[in-house]
């Protein structure tokens, strides 16, 4: 793999701006969050035994989900929110398993809007991609990724953004893509998926999550939602 530095993309507005819809969309846009004005909290994922990933990977997934949308002044991120759970155990549906698309070859570039092309499923894209950071990172840095200083985490996540840390295995626009859009989507989903843990991203948007009834509130365009989300076991965040 080879690396380039490059400035580090805006933060996290597309929460606010693009992401409104529905908790499992994932936004098209650049990385997110590259400043960090909280050092993040651990949350649940601290004492959580992953299912697929081991712990080089584990520790992998914290750092970079920390990076990508951290602890701010906006509220909790993505590792205080429980988002390395909702990916762990997404790797372990059929999602993981590829078993959503047709896998079988050839595997040929293609325009994105025909679908998922890669020849690796979910899970072998991780645990490829990771392998493949950590021995760049021993090589130039002598450590692992999760061991690096948050200014250089974030110069190599933006390489991979940018196409330009790639190896023979694994484009790096593959795997940061991938990795950004699970994190999207555990960031925004229903806690019921290990993520989104005290419905801050809903809180933040403004989306009421599974009330009942709030078709009174249908016909008023550009007024906040006076009351918080609530999940579908029930979960509030006032």
């Amino acid at each position: 793999m080879s690396q380039q530095h490059n400035p580090t993309p805006p933060r996290r507005t597309f929460l606010k701006k693009t992401l409104a819809l529905i908790p499992l969309a994932a936004a098209s846009s650049g990385m997110m969050a590259l400043e960090t004005k909280a050092a993040p909290a651990a949350g649940v994922s601290a004492h959580y035994v992953p299912v697929y990933f081991n712990n080089d990977e584990w520790r992998f997934l914290l750092a970079a989900c920390d990076r990508l949308i951290p602890s701010d002044a906006n509220g909790p991120g993505a590792v205080d929110q429980d988002v390395p759970v909702f990916i762990d155990r997404q790797m372990e549906t059929p999602y993981g398993h590829g078993g959503l698309w047709y896998m079988h070859p050839p595997f040929v570039p293609s325009a994105p809007e025909l679908g998922y092309q890669s020849k690796l499923t979910p899970r072998e894209t991780y645990r490829t991609g990771i392998r493949e950071i950590n021995a760049h990172c021993r090589r130039q840095f002598q450590k692992a990724f999760a061991d690096l200083g948050h200014a250089e985490q974030e110069q190599l996540l933006t390489a991979l953004e940018h196409g330009q840390l790639d190896s023979d295995s694994l484009p790096g626009t593959l795997f940061f893509n991938q990795l950004l859009a699970n994190t999207k989507e555990g960031y925004l989903a229903d806690p019921v998926h290990g993520g989104n843990q005290t419905l801050a991203s809903w809180k933040l948007i403004g989306f009421p999550g599974a009330r009942a009834d709030y078709t009174d509130w249908v016909n008023r365009p550009n007024q906040p939602y006076p009351l918080g989300p609530v999940s579908i076991s029930s979960k509030r965040n006032a």
